[in-house]
């Protein structure tokens, strides 16, 4: 807890700078970011290798990271943002937390294979853009996370007419029309 309060006031912080989440949700940071984040964490499976793609301000790789630390696991975080600026804040928030993590300074599309065991990205692009970095960036027997919001059921049919995958909706904790979209298995169609 200790970490993540220290988190939340780094990203307040830097919010005023270089905007890493939108002004009306600073008070809702709890609720809207850091519960958004865990939750990706209960559902996520056993891996070597995590990587965020579209890292931000730090939702949800930090979060991950510093709850992957405190359960003892040697899960290595990796973080892909094109932002420079926000890019020096993931790293001095993982400095500054004592976490353990990589940021990539990069176009996902452009980074060369990740070889992911999970794979997540919040708020980053619509869902066939997603299982397409998932296709270049997940292993074989890879996990994807992506939380969507209200129209995710609308995306998934869209997503289809390009992919074949298993996808597994969780319904979030933090809006009940939201879900985790847990896929796996991907190839073209």
């Amino acid at each position: 807890m200790e970490k993540l309060e220290q988190f939340v006031k780094l990203v307040e912080k830097w919010t005023v700078k270089i905007n890493l989440i939108s002004k009306p949700s600073v008070p809702f940071i709890w609720e809207r970011h850091i519960q958004d984040s865990v939750q990706l964490y209960q559902h996520a499976p056993a891996g070597d290798h995590w990587v965020d793609l579209g890292s931000g301000g730090g939702f949800p790789a930090i979060v991950l990271a510093v709850m992957s630390q405190q359960d003892g696991r040697d899960t290595k975080f990796t973080m892909v943002e094109s932002d420079q600026r926000k890019c020096v804040f993931l790293r001095t928030a993982l400095r500054e937390l004592g976490v353990k993590g990589e940021v990539l300074n990069a176009r996902i599309e452009q980074t060369p294979a990740l070889d992911a065991d999970i794979l997540s990205a919040r708020a980053l692009a619509d869902l066939a853009s997603l299982i397409e970095f998932a296709d270049q960036h997940l292993k074989k027997n890879g996990v994807a996370l992506f939380p969507k919001g209200e129209n995710w059921k609308a995306e998934d049919i869209d997503a289809r007419t390009i992919w074949n995958y298993t996808c597994d909706p969780i319904p979030s904790l933090t809006n009940p029309a939201a879900a985790i979209l847990k896929i796996k298995e991907i190839t073209h169609v």
